[in-house]
């Protein structure tokens, strides 16, 4: 297109435009042979390696990992020229001795493994034999070819002219090639090489064509057309480091905009070439929306689309699925999918939600498709649509995909959309390719291979954008820059890994025999793309590289490329270079508390409260931070109900709460006695698993973490009755009351409106005369937290909560129950050892004296801080401010 324009605005007369071609397609018509797909490929490699491999063979989701690998060096053997039989002896010879032993025989895995690589020659023939018979070629094996057929190419294009622009590095092919044309027809080539890189005997940007100068007798005769002299002309160059990835398609539209702005003409002549182009979504949504004319050369990668991850999650959902049903994870992850909520609730009932719900509180941990449907109903067409009871065959599964491409594209979701119309279109030409691919070769036997084929296939699509090539910003990868100059150039992902790609030892060939041999190794690679950086800095004016300073972004972040450092080490001087920064300015600013004033509704929400009843929980949930007392207990806002794999510690603590209760509720207004607490100790296992079903939902309890739970709180309670036992034998203990419902009215002169308190008491006992009441905690609980010295602190300091909420409990039970004197303590199941942990008055910190009886004048001290904690919640002057947790 470029060239086209080029020619047409310095021709002064009409002609006909030349052939043009890129060099594969000009090889490709040499040869005479079609390009196969790298899918075809993969499969015809498949079926050689199983032809010619006797022993034991790997199936074809295995093979498709490696094989890709044995593809890719196949194709450079051939584009090299490389004697492939010397080659594969060379790589045999290597593996033996990589694998030599001192047993004179080998193992049965020896002998395989060596066969393996012995066989190769093979397999690459009976390759490149079968994709020949079909017209068809890799593009090692089509450039091979080409060589073999050039003469009679040339033969026929006797009157023709050939010549050739902006190349630099040529595999052996297309080197022989070349050269031929230009000694045999009317041609000429032209390069496109700065001086300054020439005359630098080590700069990689002239590497490749140095190598040609010295090797082409073609070059020593006629000279290199196309040097230039342009790299030392004035112009600016700012490199950016900027913190993570994605900040660097924000810092670039914010570029663009100061561009557009200060000098709009030179968004004309100005191309954004991206070193990763993973980041082309993000850049897109960066582009200021004033800038109109916007090119995008590279395609848009299927497998970036919503729908891809939709399939794939989709084939992958029968992949996790075991004998028990789907991990509610895996589940809930395919059903929170756009594409999912379109077809399941069709404008009907939240049907997900409905599904999400009935999980979470049935806390199912593995889902089958008979639950599924007990939620939705038998009817549900949709939900059979997506869920069997049988996994699918590879075709099966593309039957089904088929279907529900066809019910995606009636949703309104699509049908309104002409990009989503267009999505659904190349997946469903995607999944018929799949199916004819399925039907022609019988390997593609599980959905593991159908998966691993659908994301090859995947890979290499991509949706074009149309727009303007000639006009506007230009948004390119680095290849697409080859051969096209402009005015500003913005470079982004200029990092080591990214530009250059550095090393990557993604072959069979070891890296002494591809030098040995002529191969290409990394450092070829990398002067390639040396040269297309330092090309595109050439003829530009205005230069802004971007990289990732962080170095954590796992993609090449945090060590800028060696690009730059070679630019800012260059002994040139004459180049304007500034290096910068790209960071927010950040102030140092302390913690805002949060702040939230009792305005008339909160007030009422307080009334409200009230008059309920505060909890001695919900009074030491605002002595820890009023913020949480305001949204969890006044709002209501809890916790997001979740599924539990494994036991919560407030479901723990049910199951311990509830077995206690069942097993001594036949003692209530009885003395404990050591034969029925023996008798009691029997039923622990049955009521701790019926605790167990009926807290715990569905929730299975009979392997890994929960079993273990089970077992903790069996022991737990097991201790608990023993320790009992032992009490019993020693005094004499009466039961009078379990999960006692308490509720009475706190009088507080200063507030017009009533006050109640309620809880639940876990157990009222009465030791050798002394009324006790009695909390069970399942944590962790010390006796120091119950020891109180001074009584503001036991509504201002949340480490003395559990005394408060025993002191709470038992001026509730008082005011039922007028009592002089009672104690109350603690049983930590964590802590069982101490016992009964009493609350106690001290009279200063450090005294081992303390009082543990609990009597009128304890109670009245305790009232009036509970008084005073109550009257500040109520007051509308005092706002809740949150308390550093």
């Amino acid at each position: 297109m470029f060239l086209r324009n080029a020619l047409a605005k310095t021709s002064e007369k009409t002609f006909f435009a030349p052939d043009i071609y890129s060099i594969e397609r000009f090889i490709e018509n040499i040869s005479g042979l079609s390009f196969a797909t790298q899918t075809q490929q993969l499969f015809f490699l498949y079926e050689a390696y199983l032809e010619k491999t006797s022993t034991e063979q790997d199936n074809f989701y295995t093979f498709s990992k490696w094989g890709q690998t044995l593809l890719q060096d196949i194709n450079e053997i051939d584009r090299y020229l490389i004697d492939a039989e010397k080659l594969f002896a060379s790589l045999s010879a290597i593996q033996k001795l990589d694998h030599w032993s001192l047993r004179t025989e080998k193992t049965k895995m020896m002998e395989d493994y060596l066969q393996f690589w012995n066989n190769l020659e093979s397999v690459y023939r009976n390759f490149n034999g079968a994709l020949l018979k079909k017209g068809l070629g890799h593009q090692g094996l089509v450039y091979r070819t080409a060589c073999e057929k050039l003469e009679g190419y040339l033969e026929e294009q006797f009157d023709k002219t050939f010549i050739f622009l902006g190349f630099n590095a040529l595999n052996t092919a297309e080197s022989q090639i070349m050269q031929h044309i230009l000694d045999r027809c009317s041609s000429e080539i032209y390069w496109d090489i700065d001086r300054y890189f020439l005359q630098d005997t080590v700069h990689d940007a002239g590497y490749f064509i140095r190598q040609h100068l010295k090797t082409w007798p073609y070059l020593s005769t006629h000279g290199l057309k196309g040097e230039s002299r342009n790299y030392l002309s004035e112009k600016n160059i700012k490199i950016i480091g900027v913190p993570k990835y994605v900040s660097q398609a924000k810092y670039t539209g914010q570029l663009l905009r100061e561009l557009h702005s200060e000098h709009p003409e030179q968004l004309r002549n100005t191309a954004v070439v991206l070193g990763d182009e993973t980041l082309l979504n993000p850049l897109l949504n960066s582009v200021p929306i004033e800038i109109e004319g916007v090119n995008i050369t590279m395609g848009y990668p299927l497998h970036k689309t919503p729908l891809a991850s939709f399939f794939d999650k989709f084939i992958a959902l029968y992949l996790q699925r075991n004998t028990q049903g789907w991990f509610y994870r895996d589940l809930l992850d395919f059903l929170v999918h756009p594409s999912v909520n379109y077809l399941v609730d069709a404008g009907k009932a939240n049907v997900v939600g409905s599904i999400e719900n009935a999980i979470k509180t049935k806390n199912w941990t593995y889902i089958t498709v008979s639950k599924l449907l007990s939620i939705c109903g038998e009817g549900n067409d949709q939900i059979k649509l997506l869920f069997f009871e049988n996994t699918p065959t590879p075709k099966e599964m593309i039957t089904i995909v088929l279907r529900v491409i066809a019910e995606l594209k009636i949703r309104p979701q699509s049908a309104e959309n002409p990009l989503a119309l267009e999505y659904l279109y190349r997946f469903n030409e995607l999944f018929n390719q799949l199916d004819d691919l399925i039907k022609a070769y019988d390997f593609i036997k599980d959905l593991k291979s159908l998966q691993s084929l659908y994301q090859e296939l995947l890979s290499s699509e991509t949706l074009d954008f149309q727009g303007e090539p000639l006009e506007g910003l230009q948004i390119m990868g680095m290849l697409e820059s080859r051969n096209l100059d402009f005015e500003t150039v913005i470079i982004t992902s200029v990092n080591e890994g990214i530009l250059p790609s550095g090393k990557s030892n993604n072959s069979f060939i070891p890296f002494d025999l591809k030098i040995y041999s002529g191969l290409p190794t990394y450092k070829e690679k990398d002067a390639v793309y040396t040269y297309h950086f330092y090309r595109l800095l050439q003829r530009a004016k205005h230069v802004y590289l971007l990289y990732s300073t962080e170095p954590d972004d796992g993609l090449g972040g945090g060590e800028r490329s060696r690009l730059i450092n070679q630019l800012l080490t260059d002994e040139n001087k004459l180049l304007d270079i500034v290096e910068t920064y790209a960071s927010p300015t950040i102030s140092p600013t302390l913690k805002i508390l949060e702040h939230i004033e009792k305005d008339t509704g909160l007030i009422d929400l307080i009334k409200s409260h009230a008059a309920k009843g505060f909890s001695p929980t919900s009074l030491s949930n605002y002595i820890r931070n009023p913020i949480d007392f305001y949204r969890r207990n006044l709002l209501g806002v809890d916790d997001v109900m979740e599924v539990e794999e494994t036991v919560a510690a407030n479901t723990f603590g049910t199951i311990v709460h509830d077995t206690l209760e069942d097993l001594y509720r036949p003692f209530i207004g009885e003395y404990l006695t050591e034969e029925g607490l023996q008798t009691a100790k029997g039923n622990i296992k049955h009521l701790v698993k019926h605790h167990f079903s009926k807290s715990y939902g569905d929730g299975h309890i009979s392997r890994g973490k929960n079993l273990i739970a089970f077992h903790v709180v069996r022991r737990y309670i097991e201790n608990f009755i023993t320790l009992e036992i032992e009490d019993v034998k020693r005094h004499s203990i009466k039961l009078i009351g379990l999960e006692e419902n308490l509720q009475v009215e706190i009088q507080v002169p200063e507030i017009d409106f009533p006050i109640q308190l309620k809880g639940k008491l876990d157990r009222i006992d009465e030791m050798d005369g002394t009324l006790r009441i009695i909390d069970y905690k399942t944590g962790r609980v010390t006796s120091t937290q119950l020891e109180i010295v001074d009584w503001e602190e036991i509504t201002s300091n949340y480490d003395y909560s559990k005394a408060f909420q025993l002191l709470c409990y038992a001026l509730m039970y008082q005011k039922k129950v007028p009592i002089s004197t009672l104690e109350a303590g603690i049983f930590s199941f964590k802590n069982l050892s101490a016992g009964l942990m009493r609350f106690a008055t001290k009279p200063k910190k450090g005294s081992r004296t303390k009082d543990n009886a609990i009597t009128q004048e304890t109670l009245e001290l305790f009232s009036k801080e509970l008084k005073h904690l109550i009257l500040e919640i109520c007051d509308a002057d005092i706002p809740f401010v949150e308390k550093e947790v």
